[in-house]
């Protein structure tokens, strides 16, 4: 309970200083700082903590930058405007069954990147026109957009949400990372999302 309130307290120091300095980077030493006060990290843990923090986001950075290429080399050859046009063709005008297609792909996308935040730069290029074109309203496209990209994220066995409660659950080495792990949330995670995130993409 302790780490917990040291945690939120250092969200909220971090997330202060930033918005006061329009600095991430003393926005993030000062929540480390609260950590290593509050006694979550030791302080000869806190090169450890450096060095995955920027495997993480070099790994995101990367499929970032492959993302934001691909999404212009689908601008430049007019392959989303085609692609638009042929899903219009093929579905009709039914938006409900759009919507649902748009989150099923959304999950498959995210569970093999492993990460929705490398996830959306990808989908919005191609859901946003699709949206569009279908008369989706923009909270309606956000709800898309975000419901299609955070499916998967906990369903994937590679992502983060997965791997760090496996990391603490198989201490004693009898944790199974798909059975124990994957599988309950995503049964737990991704189905009340696609069904929410449907719910919200046709109301809003």
């Amino acid at each position: 309970m302790f780490h917990v309130l040291i945690a939120c307290v250092a969200i909220v120091l971090a997330l202060s200083l930033q918005l006061y300095t329009d600095s991430i980077i003393l926005g993030s030493l000062a929540g480390l700082i609260m950590f290593i006060v509050g006694g979550v990290v030791k302080a000869n843990q806190t090169q450890d903590v450096f060095t995955k923090g920027v495997y993480m986001m070099g790994m995101i950075g990367f499929i970032m930058i492959a993302a934001s290429g691909f999404a212009e080399v689908m601008k430049a050859t007019q392959g989303v405007t085609s692609l638009v046009h042929s899903v219009s063709f093929f579905i009709g005008d039914n938006k409900a069954l759009v919507a649902l297609l748009m989150l099923l792909v959304g999950l498959l996308i995210t569970m093999g990147i492993g990460s929705s935040f490398s996830t959306i730069p990808i989908i919005a290029t191609i859901y946003v026109p699709l949206c569009v074109e279908f008369g989706f309203s923009p909270l309606a496209t956000i709800a898309l957009v975000g419901a299609a990209a955070a499916l998967g994220d906990a369903g994937s066995p590679a992502s983060d949400t997965t791997l760090g409660p496996t990391s603490g659950l198989n201490v004693d080495g009898q944790h199974d990372h798909i059975w124990d792990t994957v599988v309950p949330t995503f049964v737990h995670y991704n189905i009340p999302l696609i069904l929410f995130g449907w719910i919200a993409a046709m109301v809003l």
